[in-house]
């Protein structure tokens, strides 16, 4: 009879936590929490600590959104003297719920240390599930910390468990911040392919806050690479969804890019120059500084006048240096000195938009969109 008391609240809780978890997927935070900590009662009832703990971890998810930093203190507080009671060891989920709370108030330094103990005691029980979560836990705080570099080799890591493994919801917030970090490095069209990767997962899993999230990540790289005009429509459509009670935090990021963007027009030219000042704007990269390297300004300068027409190594050698071409001279000044100019303003420089090589000669791309400006 008790067995069958303690089965029937275990299926309870465990009904009362997958409508929660939807509930918050559908964006009504309210309700989810009200569906969870209920759920939370019964779990803790029945000693069944691992899923006690995966409510909490939801609630302080929403409550960090909300930016209810009272509710976030109760559930720490909560989460301790739970431990303390039932004589628990902190296991690998308790350490990554800890570095959550710790990473919305800021205290990357500590979330570290979480972190790397819930990754050990993850190894240390072979749970990939609970591997998963600490990798992405170290990802988001690296990314945090400036440490880009360091947190793509954990979204790398976290790639190969994903071929394996189906954590779908894991699986999207990790190609989220995968974009971020890419991003940050100035890496647009990659973070940006990224993003629509996620796009199509989410097709899937109909999870409102995330999509939220992706729109607002898409309109933050459009603005990072200077695309103005897709920036300012993706930050439309995700003020347009995002619920001001629950999604306090994103929408208020989404507020603070929308002033950035505000008044802002779309710059419609891939390369300006101004004569006057003989300075170069290139679309993405913003102003180029030539730092007096006056034979690669000079060399622009051509290319800018006639994008699409082939200049000849003799055209070149006689525009720039003003000498007669001799190739044993000249070819490899022509070769470094393209190549220099390529890393000045190609933003990707293993992948070249502007300056092109023909089977005599060089060009400047006939479609890039030109300024020159008085």
């Amino acid at each position: 009879m008790e067995i069958a008391a303690v089965t029937s609240a275990n299926l309870k809780a465990t009904e009362l936590y997958e409508m929660g978890k939807l509930r918050g997927e559908l964006g009504d935070f309210q309700a989810s929490i009200g569906k969870l900590e209920e759920a939370a009662a019964l779990f803790a009832k029945d000693r069944n600590h691992k899923k006690f703990i995966k409510c909490l971890t939801l609630c302080l998810r929403m409550y960090a959104e909300m930016e209810d930093q009272k509710a976030l203190q109760s559930v720490k507080d909560r989460l301790y003297d739970y431990v303390t009671r039932e004589k628990i060891e902190l296991n690998s989920t308790t350490y990554y719920t800890l570095a959550l709370v710790c990473s919305y108030r800021g205290e990357y330094a500590q979330a570290l240390e979480f972190l790397e103990k819930a990754l050990a005691l993850a190894l240390a029980e072979d749970s990939k599930e609970d591997m998963c979560y600490a990798i992405h836990g170290l990802a988001a705080v690296y990314w945090s910390l400036g440490r880009a570099e360091d947190s793509l080799k954990e979204i790398y890591n976290l790639r190969v468990f994903f071929q394996v493994m189906k954590l779908p919801d894991l699986e999207v917030s990790s190609q989220i911040l995968n974009g971020y970090i890419l991003v940050s490095l100035k890496r647009y069209e990659e973070a940006l392919d990224v993003y629509w990767k996620a796009f199509e997962a989410l097709k899937n899993q109909k999870n409102m806050y995330t999509y939220v999230s992706l729109l607002f990540a898409m309109g933050y790289a459009y603005a990072e690479a200077g695309e103005v005009d897709l920036a300012k429509t993706y930050m439309r459509l995700a003020q347009q969804m995002a619920d001001p009670q629950n999604f306090v935090f994103l929408l208020r990021k989404i507020n603070e890019l929308n002033k950035r963007l505000a008044g802002k027009n779309e710059n419609n030219f891939d390369l300006v120059f101004d004569q006057t000042s003989n300075s170069v704007v290139e679309r993405k990269k913003g102003r180029i500084d030539f730092k007096n390297q006056f034979i690669l300004l000079d060399m622009l300068k051509l290319f800018l006048k006639s994008p699409g027409e082939v200049y000849s190594k003799e055209a070149l050698v006689k525009a720039v240096w003003k000498q007669e071409y001799d190739p044993s001279v000249h070819d490899n000044k022509i070769y470094v000195t393209i190549k220099r100019l390529r890393q000045l303003i190609e933003p990707d420089f293993d992948k070249p938009k502007y300056i092109y090589r023909a089977k005599n000669g060089y060009y400047l791309n006939r479609n890039a969109k030109v300024s020159i400006e008085q």
